[in-house]
């Protein structure tokens, strides 16, 4: 499999660290995974850092395929995954791992990235060693504290705990600095996610998805879901209205990367597996999942971050939720929200599969979430920080 860069040993890295401040990143989920790695590339090359990888295995394989598309050997890997693991299993496991791992290691920094469980956990046992922590991706909100859930309290926790904010948009500063977080803290970067995608969209020779026929002509309709608060009814509804789409829509092919939760298998085993043009796979391998979003002709998803893949690619989007913590693409036009109502989601994908124009309006729209240079900022915000620089980094403009 083509890859974006080789491991470099541990030891080598050590060997190469005189003089270099240790930044530890945490990350335990695939897509903390995909928008950290271009930070972690970046310290790697830094004069100034050494980066410290430890992950704690949360998402196990889908972790696993990223950590060796970028070329990134962690060093410690806590291994916390564990069948059905409830939210209290996760944090125990994680806090206790990474208090060890602090202790031995100490140093000069944390970061940690999004609003996964890691990402607060990780803080949480920063601080309790008073380690300073930069969080990558600060600032979204949605303002309700259970959607999503638990991220929205993860991040809003984060804030709390983090010495540096690496915030995507200037909206997302706008949101801590009205919290009260210290606007000299706060370094506007643009998105890590638009860094990583950038660099895999370069990647020549990625190998087809196995199991989905050529599309022949036909429209492909990709979708993913895997958001708690939609557990059960809400994922029920969305399943059956993907149904409808196929059977109203007979030149459209579903392609449903279906999330290792049986609480989402099941459901979606149950209502679209015996249809002939639903195609249900299980989740690719990142730089196979970009490909098949470059193909889509729509995405429909209960995603953060495939929101702001699907616009920096031109895709429309329809996100499967009431709330999202990324309102600059609706703003831009670039994805719409449309719940888990069922007729809703089967009038608003229609819109776009029967309307032209109203199609290639989002298809066309602008990308507001970042420009390939988020880690660039992070590096030289992190010399700022440590007195390496005069010079604050320019801020992403959006």
């Amino acid at each position: 499999m083509a890859t974006l860069a080789e491991p470099k040993p541990l030891a080598a890295r050590q060997a190469a660290s005189a003089g270099r401040l240790s930044i530890m990143t945490i990350f335990g989920t695939r897509p903390e995974a995909v928008k950290m790695a271009p930070v972690v590339q970046r310290l790697r090359a830094s004069p100034e850092f050494v980066p410290i990888v430890v992950t704690t295995g949360q998402h196990r394989e889908m972790l696993d395929q990223v950590t060796r598309l970028f070329g990134i050997t962690p060093d410690v890997d806590l291994d916390i995954m564990r069948p059905e693991q409830s939210l209290v299993d996760i944090t125990t496991r994680a806090l206790a791992g990474l208090h060890r791992v602090l202790d031995e290691l100490r140093p000069e920094m944390v970061l940690v990235q999004g609003d996964a469980h890691t990402t607060f956990i990780g803080a949480l046992a920063a601080y309790y060693h008073r380690i300073p922590v930069g969080h990558i991706e600060a600032g979204l909100r949605t303002y309700d504290r259970y959607q999503p859930f638990p991220e929205e309290m993860n991040r809003r926790m984060t804030s709390a705990l983090a010495e540096v904010q690496f915030a995507p948009t200037a909206r997302a500063k706008r949101n801590l600095v009205g919290e009260g977080i210290p606007e000299e803290s706060i370094f506007v970067t643009g998105n890590t996610a638009i860094d990583a995608l950038q660099a895999v969209q370069r990647l020549p020779d990625v190998p087809a998805v196995a199991g989905i026929p050529p599309l022949g002509g036909r429209r492909l309709l990709l979708a993913t879901t895997h958001r708690r608060e939609n557990w059960g009814e809400p994922l029920r509804e969305i399943y059956l209205a993907l149904r409808d789409l196929l059977d109203r829509y007979p030149d459209v092919l579903l392609v449903f990367s279906v999330h290792p939760n049986p609480a989402v298998r099941r459901v979606v085993h149950e209502i679209l597996h015996e249809h002939p043009r639903a195609h249900l796979i299980e989740p690719p391998e990142y730089a196979a999942w970009v490909r098949l979003m470059q193909q889509a002709y729509l995405i429909l998803t209960d995603s953060g971050g495939i929101q702001e893949e699907a616009t920096a690619l031109g895709r429309p989007a329809l996100v499967l939720r009431r709330v999202t913590e990324r309102p600059e693409g609706i703003e831009a036009g670039t994805v719409a929200l449309v719940g888990t109502d069922r007729s809703n989601i089967v009038r608003e994908a229609g819109r776009l599969l029967t309307d032209p124009a109203a199609y290639q309006a989002m298809a066309q729209a602008h990308n507001p979430f970042g420009d390939g240079r988020a880690s660039e900022r992070i590096v030289q915000a992190l010399r700022f920080y440590f007195r390496r620089s005069d010079n604050r980094p320019e801020e992403f403009a959006g």
